[in-house]
């Protein structure tokens, strides 16, 4: 297929084909470090795609500042921002993928509707202040939040473009002189101290913002960046049109030094109080609510020119429109409105009159460096790292473990088997004591093999079950190799209930006893070509189940097979596609699929022993959903943060959160607590009765934090303590009962 071409007669004109294993669509914006194409993966999620310009993309000094920018999108939550669902600092060209959100940026939502009305402009600031706590709290400095920069997305703004953003503890330097940033929107500091900018910058550009989107304009106003620069360093904002409840609020942020200035908490708390006249949950973002027409948001487009690609068809969340409790308002703030005491607040148009040397002196400070706007960044003072949580709860102390740092980078499996913790990194399976996570044995396997949790199958460790080769045995206690084989030839294995089922791709199934090596049977499976298997612990007798879709995909031929033998335990044919995700009570559980690959629509319970089954509809759909059972309750994690728990004995929803994980594992529960392991190395502790987060461990990101693990740990439950592995190499373990207390 031949590259898809944009209009215009740029260098970059002709887009690549794929970046990765992305197939780009269509062009959607350039910025001053790349273009941004709308995209779809193979299993056709659509994602937003930034692809470096070619000529940065030579620069290695650029390449570092692009890892950054990856690794600051990574550490802020996806409640707030696009999760990033894969990047690749190191290809010839540099690209970042972050899931696509159909939405307008605030400027063109301002420049296509005008001015927002008092209650938006609430929402707005509310929404934009949680942001920035969310952003400043993993010690990020944005640096660069404007109109073009926040996408008003169905369920509240998302702040956009890390390009030029820094995170405190960065070893990036910039050269002497050069400004960054863009000027309307930038904090005096920026322009007097670039080596000073630290979150207060944020909280100022907050309040140029909230000028914008009330008025149209910005509270520093003029043709030339010069002027404006000498505004925001020396004159007061002109506030005309600004509503005068807000007023107060916005000239705060919009102080000189960044200590007069609200944080976002305080902004927060501000907001609440500033006029009883209006209820404090208008502002407030909701948690997701099912749209009245179309489907939900689903990621990221960074900078859509206004008539772009889906300019025709972009929701217009600022509107009101498709949210609960809107409040009716005007278009425009200034039609009809009676000024009052900051109406007529103008001082800035003093700066026009002032001599044209004072500005041509700020003219010689800056020029050169406003070049630089929006391309390179600056660094932040550096913030110590938050100690370890210690658990209070009985005798158990939290700890933390590296057995596998000296062997490279990755993210450690486990599971819980033979009184041990059993894990894996590309490479090395290990064994540590629960107790205090000391190393018991380590044992290599094939380098490159990946990090997926070991299996523990007829008494023996099962090291390594993802790639084409041998197969071992190991013993739990020791690690040393029982026994070992090379001549077996399969494309995938599943090992459970003592057995190790190897699939060829002509469909045929050999099942090998885990604990010799020996094959004990091998032929077809009726009603699966060619099966891949999927098991359950906690079963009494352990089936291995495999699925296929039956005619044009709208349903599922599910099979359960005895893997001592390779015979059929059951066959059903389910409504939907269909995937196994947990059994409890002689009940299988199953997600079906939406319109989106790995987006869950529905749970389904399906009961082998009396033929019944149960559907319950989700309220909306949960993005690349990660689901675990416990008991009649199913748990699901979906990417941007949604966790939802589903009661299929009371068929309904019990609730649901937005924790602010960009990404989150299967999640792990208890009768108390549900447990989830996110993309930036925390564990989060959840209530599970009442869908509150109790609390959450420290970051672990690691060394290589740009880059993005393929697939996160489940949290293992074992004693009534939790264990996990983080993209830092560690294993960690912490007391269950009280997660506030992590």
């Amino acid at each position: 297929m031949a590259p898809q071409r944009d209009a215009g007669a740029d260098a970059e004109a002709e887009l690549p084909e794929y970046a990765g294993h992305y197939r780009l669509r269509a062009r959607l914006g350039s910025g001053g470090m790349g273009v941004v194409h709308l995209a779809r993966s193979t299993s056709g999620m659509r994602v937003a795609v930034k692809v470096v310009h070619a000529t940065y993309a030579r620069d290695p000094e650029f390449r570092g500042r692009f890892r950054q920018e990856v690794a600051a999108a990574r550490r802020v939550s996806g409640a707030f921002t696009a999760p990033v669902v894969d990047a690749d600092p190191e290809a010839g060209r540099p690209w970042m993928a972050t899931l696509f959100i159909p939405g307008p940026t605030l400027a063109e939502q301002v420049k296509r509707n005008g001015p927002m009305d008092e209650a938006q402009l609430r929402r707005l600031m509310a929404g934009l202040a949680e942001a920035l706590r969310d952003i400043h709290r993993v010690g990020v400095v944005h640096r660069d939040l404007k109109p073009s920069n926040v996408l008003l997305a169905e369920d509240g703004p998302k702040v956009i473009d890390f390009g030029i953003s820094r995170p405190k503890d960065s070893e990036l330097r910039t050269e002497t002189g050069k400004l960054i940033g863009t000027p309307p929107f930038m904090a005096p500091e920026q322009f007097r101290r670039p080596r000073e900018v630290g979150p207060a910058a944020d909280v100022f550009a907050l309040g140029s913002l909230l000028v914008h989107a009330a008025t149209g304009r910005g509270p520093f106003d003029s043709d030339s960046p010069y002027v404006v620069a000498y505004q925001v360093v020396h004159d007061e904002p002109d506030l005309t049109g600004v509503p005068e409840s807000l007023a107060p609020l916005v000239l705060r942020c919009l102080a000189k030094e960044p200590g007069d200035r609200p944080t976002p908490d305080e902004l927060m708390r501000e907001l609440r109080s500033v006029a009883a006249a209006y209820d404090t949950q208008v502002f407030i973002p909701a948690q997701r609510t099912p749209p009245e027409d179309g489907p939900h948001a689903e990621g990221l487009s960074e900078d859509p020119p206004a008539d772009g690609p889906q300019a025709a068809d972009l929701p217009d969340p600022a509107s009101g429109r498709r949210r609960r409790g809107r409040t009716s308002g005007r278009t425009g703030l200034r039609a009809g409105r009676q000024p009052g005491r900051f109406a007529g607040l103008r001082p800035g148009r003093r700066a026009g009159r002032r001599t044209a040397l004072v500005a041509g002196a700020l003219c010689l400070a800056v020029v050169g460096s406003l070049a630089l706007v929006q391309v390179f960044g600056d660094d932040a003072e550096p913030a110590g790292r938050t100690a370890a949580a210690q658990s209070t709860a009985g005798a158990f102390a939290a700890w933390e473990a590296a057995p596998g740092a000296e062997t490279g980078t990755g993210t450690p499996q486990c599971v819980y088997g033979a009184r041990k913790l059993l894990c894996a990194l590309p490479g090395l399976v290990f064994a540590l004591d629960p107790a205090d996570g000391r190393t018991l044995w380590r044992h290599e396997t094939a380098p490159g093999t990946r990090s997926e949790p070991p299996a523990l199958a007829g008494g023996l460790v099962q090291p390594s079950l993802d790639r084409i080769g041998a197969l071992e045995g190991l013993d739990p206690d020791t690690g040393a190799r029982v026994w070992r084989e090379d001549s077996f030839r399969y494309d995938g294995v599943h090992g459970v209930g003592g057995m190790l089922l190897l699939t060829r791709a002509d469909g045929t199934v050999t099942g090998v006893d885990a604990s010799s090596g020996e094959k004990v049977w091998s032929h077809p499976v009726a009603g699966q070509a060619v099966p891949y298997f999927t098991s359950f612990t906690g079963e009494p007798r352990p089936s291995a189940y495999a699925t296929a879709p039956v005619g044009d995909g709208s349903r599922t031929e599910v099979t359960a097979v005895d893997p001592a033998t390779g015979n059929v335990r059951w066959a059903k044919e389910l409504a939907g596609s269909l995937t196994p995700v947990g059994t409890a009570d002689g009940s299988v559980y199953f997600t079906a699929d939406g319109e989106a690959y790995g987006d869950a629509k529905a749970v389904v319970r399906y009961t082998p022993g009396t033929g019944a089954v149960r559907r319950t509809v989700l309220s909306l759909p949960v993005a690349q959903a990660q689901t675990g059972v416990h008991g009649d309750t199913v748990y699901l994690m979906g990417a941007g943060g949604t966790l939802v728990a589903v009661d299929m004995a009371a068929g309904e929803e019990a609730w649901r959160l937005e924790t602010g994980a960009s990404r989150g594992s299967v999640p792990a529960a208890d009768d108390r607590h549900v447990y989830v392991t996110a993309s930036d190395g925390r564990l989060l502790g959840v209530d599970a009765r009442k869908g509150r987060l109790l609390g959450q461990t420290r970051p672990r990101l690691g060394a290589e934090s740009d880059r993005v693990p393929a697939s996160l740990p489940e949290p293992v439950l074992a004693g009534g303590h939790v264990y996990a592995g983080a993209p830092d190499g560690t294993v960690f373990g912490v007391a269950g009962r009280d997660p506030a207390a992590w």
